[in-house]
């Protein structure tokens, strides 16, 4: 907390600097006001939104120190605040006769003509000017160059500008950050890989540039080789949160779940527990087929974020992949709530209704979910094929017809015409949708022959199979 006697005393000094300018306008008094004073006190108009008051101090504070560059600075900022911007840059021009090389300047001139919308001017103003500068200044100018260039939608140029920061500065963090991010968006990854393999070179000590090396690998799939730089940065950064996600991720893509989950682990002691990484711990243990520790790690997911739907989706995936098919649809029946209009949670509870028998519901799900999304293919392959599976042949064939509209012609939807038609004995015509089904899908035909395994007794049938597997 702070003190009250030192917020009193500070009242009271800027009360008395009021009173005492106040008095210097009316031209009474013989007190005087120094040069930081008069700071303060623009400033203190400045913040408290009065403009004219703060321009009124610094022409008062000018007839007294006319050759005053923080003052002449401080009535610049001000003017372009208020979007004056070509009286703005007169004062920035009379600054220039008494300091000609003023960072604070150089970089408000930008925001000017960044004001103005002269995009290419305010970046040619800071290549330019960064020439002037060293050290810090310099760098500083770069970084403002780095953020024109992106307004500009000159992304090359921002990589290249942050290649400039990082030679000047190798650990310069911000220039760090960013290029990981701009390597990706640009594409230049291999680039990246040879910048921070020589960073490391020269500082085999940089934890960001080993992280920045991780990423570039793990863009470009090497992800053994992202690995290894990511031990690199947790070896000197062991809290460096992101490198145990990206080579958790890595190791995900290996499909080497073990390894993922103990650098999860190793997140979760370091780091504040995050929906994301029980997420991804429950993925792990899902993939080795562990469903009950799956769900766990999901559990704790969703209580970290109860509104996230997916979560509850996945949960009902580990019941129906264990063929505990209510407890799958309660899961999947809390992600509906939570999506509404998700056509995919609808499909799951109809598959799982048809498991349990449940025919007219599973359909009136598959009906739902054709209406959410109509263009999808595999919505209406379990719709006609819960029809056909149900014994509903007519009404498979009038789907399969709007399917075809809506989908295009597939050959699994000749497949599906083909076995209603056999059921429904018109043979001749289920064969020529039989052999549609082969000229479009021809790898596809066992969706055909698991519908009915009768099918494939048919010696016209298996001989025109063996057509086309001979083709």
């Amino acid at each position: 907390m702070f003190d009250d006697d030192f917020l009193d005393d500070d009242f009271n000094s800027m009360d008395d600097l009021l009173q005492r300018f106040e008095e210097i306008k009316k031209g009474e008094g013989s007190g005087m006001l120094d040069e930081e004073e008069f700071e303060i006190i623009i400033e203190y108009f400045f913040r408290d939104n009065n403009d004219e008051q703060a321009l009124l101090a610094c022409d008062i504070a000018r007839t007294y120190y006319p050759f005053s560059v923080s003052v002449l600075l401080l009535k610049a900022e001000i003017l372009t605040q208020a979007q004056k911007y070509g009286q703005a840059l007169n004062v920035l021009d009379e600054m220039e006769q008494y300091d000609i090389k003023n960072v604070d300047a150089v970089l408000l001139r930008s925001d000017i003509l960044l004001g103005q919308l002269k995009y290419d001017q305010a970046a040619l103003w800071l290549e330019q000017q960064s020439h002037e500068f060293n050290g810090k200044e310099k760098i500083e100018l770069l970084h403002e160059l780095s953020d024109v260039y992106d307004e500009c939608e000159e992304f090359e140029a921002v990589f290249d500008t942050l290649k400039r920061i990082l030679k000047i500065d190798r650990r310069n963090e911000d220039a760090l950050q960013k290029i990981c991010f701009w390597a990706d968006f640009t594409k230049r990854l291999d680039e990246s890989v040879e910048i921070h393999t020589q960073l490391l070179e020269d500082d085999p000590y940089n934890s960001l540039a080993w992280f920045n090396l991780g990423a570039a690998y793990q863009a470009l799939k090497l992800y053994e080789k992202a690995i290894d730089s990511y031990q690199y940065c947790v070896a000197i950064d062991e809290k460096f949160e992101f490198a145990y996600r990206n080579m958790a991720d890595a190791f995900m893509r290996l499909k080497w779940y073990d390894q993922a989950l103990d650098v999860l682990e190793k997140h979760l002691e370091i780091a504040k527990p995050e929906d994301v990484i029980f997420e991804a711990m429950g993925y792990c243990w899902e993939k080795q087929k562990d469903f009950h520790k799956a769900r766990h790690f999901y559990r704790q997911a969703s209580k970290l974020n109860p509104q996230d739907d997916t979560i509850f989706f996945k949960i009902g995936e580990t019941y129906s992949r264990e063929q505990q098919w209510e407890k799958a649809i309660k899961a999947y029946s809390v992600a509906m709530q939570l999506d509404k209009n998700n056509a995919s949670y609808c499909m799951a509870i109809g598959n799982c209704l048809m498991e349990l028998d449940a025919v007219n519901e599973a359909l009136s799900c598959y009906l739902n979910a054709v209406r959410l999304k109509p263009s999808n293919k595999t919505i209406w392959l379990a719709l006609i094929k819960g029809l056909y599976v149900s014994g509903f042949y007519d009404e498979a064939l009038a789907q399969v017809e709007i399917a075809k509209d809506r989908c295009g012609d597939k050959g699994e939807f000749r497949y599906l015409q083909a076995a209603a038609l056999f059921s429904n004995g018109k043979s001749k015509e289920g064969m020529i949708q039989l052999e549609a089904g082969l000229r479009l899908a021809p790898k596809r035909i066992k969706f055909f022959t698991e519908l009915n395994a009768e099918f494939i007794r048919r010696a016209s049938v298996s001989d025109l199979i063996g057509k086309y597997k001979k083709k």
